[in-house]
C-alpha cells in the first residue's frame, strides 16, 4: 500500500484510494501506463540479478509490468485489511485467467476438486468437462448444505481444492464461509473463493481462513464497464509462487493498459459500492411489494432465508439481486423488451443498471427441467444496481412491470 500508510488502521476507503502507489517509482500522482513490451538492463550483472530475484525490476511484460503490479498490491491490501501481514495479489487477463491459473497448478489426474453445484458456468465446464479429460475428478455439493460438504468430503478420496462462490449467480444464494474453512481444513484441501459479486468492500474471505480469493475486476473492482481482468490474491507466499509459476507459463497476465483503469476504478470502489448497496436495498423492497412479482432474492431483505449468514459475514448486502415474476418466461422477455433506463446485457458490476433474463439469455441452452434443478425459474430476472438516482430506476422498472 501507499507510503506511510498503516492498512491495518487506516479505513478502506483511504486504503483504496491510496494503496499501490508505491509501486510508482516515477513519483508521478496518477501511476503512467507502462505500455511496453520489454525493459532494458543497466548491466549483464544488473540484468542476472533481476532475472535471480536478488534485487526488483522488470523483464517482460508477459511476466510482469508496474501497472499489473501495483493494482495487484491495491487489491491484495483490501482484501487484506485486517490481516497481520499483507497478501500477495496477481493480476490475469480476466476473471477465468485468474481460476485458470489457481486450479490448474493445484491438481493432478487422480485430484478431486469439490465445488458447489452453482457456480459460474465456465467454472464450472472446466471443472467438469476440461480437467475431467485430464484425469481430474469433480464432485459438487449443495452450496448452502454444510452437511452435504461433509458427506461429499467424507465420501472422496484426494480432494485437493473446494471451490466456493458467494453469493452465487444469479439466485444470490450464500455459502457459509468460515463453515466450508473448516471441513476443507479437516480432510486437508484448499478452499479457493470467486469474491466478484461481493467485493473486499463487503467480504473479506482471506480474513476467514479462505486460502484464495479469486475476483473478475471486470466487474465492481474496475466499475466502468471497459476492463476485462481478474485478479488473485493469497496470503501464503508459496501459493503465490506456485500460481506466479503458472501465469508466467500460461500467459494470461494483464495488459498494462487494463491494470491501469482497474486501479483507476479501485479508488472509488467504496463510494460506488455504498451507492450501490443503498439502491439496491431500496429497489429489493421496491420489487418485494409489487403485484408482478412473486419472490425477491437479496440478502439485505429479512425475508431472504440466508439473512442471518449475510449478517454474519458480509458487512452490506451487496448490489446484485433477483427477482421472479409472476408470469413466467412470457413476463421476464417482455420485462426485457419494456426497460429504458435500465441497461439489457450481461456482465454486472458496472455504474449502470444492468438487467438480464438468464432463461432467454444466459441460461437458455438448459432446458427448463435443468434450469429449475439450479434455481433459475422461467420467470427469474437477474438485477446488476447501478448508482443512478435511485427513483429513476424504480420508475423504469414500474413502467416494464406494469405496461
Amino acid at each position: 500500500m501507499a507510503k506511510n500508510l498503516d492498512g491495518q488502521k487506516a479505513g478502506f476507503g483511504t486504503v483504496a484510494t491510496h494503496a499501490g502507489k508505491e509501486v510508482n517509482e516515477t513519483h508521478a500522482h496518477v501511476q503512467p501506463i507502462y505500455q511496453s513490451s520489454t525493459y532494458w538492463f543497466d548491466s549483464v550483472e544488473s540484468g542476472q540479478a533481476i532475472w535471480k530475484e536478488e534485487r526488483d525490476g522488470y523483464i517482460y511484460g508477459r511476466l510482469s509490468n508496474p501497472n499489473t503490479d501495483a493494482t495487484a498490491a491495491a487489491i491484495a491490501a483490501l482484501e487484506g485489511k485486517n490481516l497481520t501481514q499483507p497478501p500477495y495479489g496477481l493480476m490475469c487477463g480476466s476473471g477465468m485467467a485468474a481460476i485458470s491459473t489457481v486450479i490448474l497448478p493445484m491438481v493432478n489426474a487422480g485430484d478431486t476438486i469439490v465445488s458447489q453445484q452453482a457456480i459460474y458456468g465456465y467454472s464450472y465446464n472446466l471443472f467438469a468437462y476440461h480437467l475431467k479429460e485430464k484425469g481430474v475428478r469433480h464432485v459438487v455439493f449443495d452450496g448452502p448444505n454444510l452437511a452435504d460438504l461433509e458427506r461429499v468430503l467424507s465420501e472422496t478420496e484426494n480432494v485437493k481444492v473446494v471451490y466456493i462462490e458467494t453469493p452465487v449467480n444469479p439466485t444470490m444464494a450464500l455459502t457459509d464461509i468460515r463453515g466450508v474453512v473448516e471441513r476443507a481444513q479437516a480432510v486437508g484441501a484448499r478452499v479457493v473463493i470467486d469474491n466478484t459479486f461481493a467485493t473486499p468492500y463487503l467480504q473479506r474471505p482471506l480474513e476467514m481462513g479462505v486460502d484464495v480469493s479469486i475476483h473478475s475486476t471486470t466487474k465492481y473492482l474496475s466499475g466502468h464497464g471497459q476492463v476485462v481482468g481478474g485478479a488473485i490474491i493469497t496470503p501464503y507466499e508459496d501459493v503465490y509462487r506456485l500460481f506466479t509459476t503458472a501465469l508466467f507459463h500460461y500467459g494470461g497476465v494483464a495488459g498494462p493498459m487494463d491494470a491501469w483503469l482497474t486501479l483507476l476504478g479501485l479508488r472509488t470502489l467504496h463510494v460506488r459500492m455504498e451507492r450501490h448497496c443503498e439502491n439496491a436495498m431500496v429497489v429489493a423492497e421496491f420489487l418485494e411489494s409489487h403485484p408482478a412479482v412473486k419472490r425477491v432474492y437479496y440478502p439485505g431483505l429479512e425475508s431472504f432465508g440466508q439473512h442471518e449468514l449475510a449478517q454474519q459475514q458480509m458487512d452490506d448486502f451487496g448490489a446484485m439481486l433477483s427477482f421472479e415474476l409472476q408470469g413466467g418466461y412470457a413476463a421476464g422477455a417482455r420485462l426485457m423488451n419494456r426497460v429504458q433506463l435500465c441497461e439489457l446485457a450481461v456482465s454486472l458490476g458496472t455504474v449502470d443498471t444492468l438487467i438480464q433474463h438468464p432463461a432467454s439469455m444466459t441460461h437458455f441452452r438448459l432446458s427448463p427441467e435443468d434450469r429449475a434443478m439450479m434455481g433459475i425459474g422461467e420467470g427469474l430476472v437477474r438485477l446488476s444496481v447501478g448508482i443512478e438516482d435511485v427513483q429513476d430506476i424504480i420508475a423504469d422498472l414500474e413502467q416494464g412491470l406494469t405496461g
